[in-house]
């Protein structure tokens, strides 16, 4: 694949990065792959903030409301299916935008994940139900003792990472953090990589305000909708969560609505410190799209190929 280019943009949830991926495919005539892992879902349109569909009109994407949230889905496959995907269409086109802010799905394509052991139903019905039954500090409390290593690198508010850990030390006996390499994999295209940012007050007044607009496009409806299913771990995600716990009596409907914005801006917060501690990301502010044109210009001459 000489030749080829995979620019990825990545940045917090909330900080603009549909608007200028759309506008360096539009440059480029090139597609768009999306890295957002909530966005796969097809039935949760309002609150993952998916594209509009003027928005999928006017690029051609991938990975967008692909899945259901009833698919078993994780970094790894995202991995395979992305690779399988890049290397069909490089055949049409020198570069490909990789957007999103999911970090662990980002990583994935760029330097792959190790190897690790298929999950079995059984091992991961038991751990649903020890989370169901005992809660979230027993299961923090069982990845201290099984991997106190990685009990201190994980984020343990993020239990689907808590319970998928647990799930690879009961199938192989050994703790998560030790099956992990961290070894990069080759690609066989350049990797180029632009990062988004803008000031924490101005950032987080925008996670606000997306918030707000949810809530009126109808969040809490479509939150309704799959309440039956709450249990799954696509929906064990912030927007949805603070309204099950709303719809259980556990808060009211502002302290749910506060809580998603709390738990939006922690989200952010996580991301950055993610990508930050990668050399190779770019950073811009997003308003600044004329200069994003002419960074990405020097390393990679706009050029129409054919259609998406």
């Amino acid at each position: 694949m000489q030749g080829k280019t995979l620019l990825v943009i990545v940045g917090p949830t909330g900080v603009g990065k549909t608007r200028i991926s759309i506008r360096l495919a539009r440059q480029w005539a090139a597609p768009i792959v999306s890295a957002d892992s909530r966005q796969f879902y097809r039935e949760l349109r309002i609150g993952t903030a998916a594209p509009t569909d003027g928005e999928l009109q006017a690029a051609r994407h991938y990975f967008i409301g692909t899945h259901s949230i009833h698919d078993e889905y994780n970094s790894g496959q995202f991995e395979l299916d992305v690779h399988r995907l890049l290397g069909e269409l490089f055949q049409a086109h020198d570069l490909v935008l990789l957007v999103g802010g999911s970090m662990m799905y980002v990583d994935a394509v760029c330097h792959g994940i190790d190897d690790l052991p298929t999950i079995d139903a059984a091992t991961r019905a038991y751990w649903q139900e020890q989370y169901r039954t005992r809660g979230a500090a027993f299961i923090q409390s069982e990845l201290q003792r099984l991997d106190p290593e990685h009990y201190r690198q994980v984020d343990l508010h993020n239990l689907k990472r808590v319970l998928h850990a647990l799930e690879v030390c009961t199938i192989t006996g050994r703790p998560y953090s030790s099956l992990r390499t961290g070894r990069k994999k080759e690609r066989p295209f350049q990797i180029m990589k632009i990062g988004l940012n803008r000031p924490r007050e101005e950032l987080y007044d925008r996670i606000n305000r997306r918030v707000d607009q949810m809530m009126a496009d109808g969040l809490l409806a479509e939150a309704e909708r799959y309440y039956e299913y709450r249990h799954l771990n696509t929906l064990n995600t912030v927007g949805y969560k603070e309204l099950y716990a709303y719809l259980e009596g556990r808060m009211t409907l502002p302290e749910a609505v506060g809580l998603i914005k709390q738990d939006t801006r922690r989200y952010a917060k996580r991301q950055l410190s993610w990508f930050n501690r990668d050399r190779e990301v770019h950073w811009f502010h997003p308003d600044d799209e004329d200069d994003i044109i002419q960074y990405v210009s020097r390393h990679i001459p706009p050029r129409q190929t054919s259609e998406t």
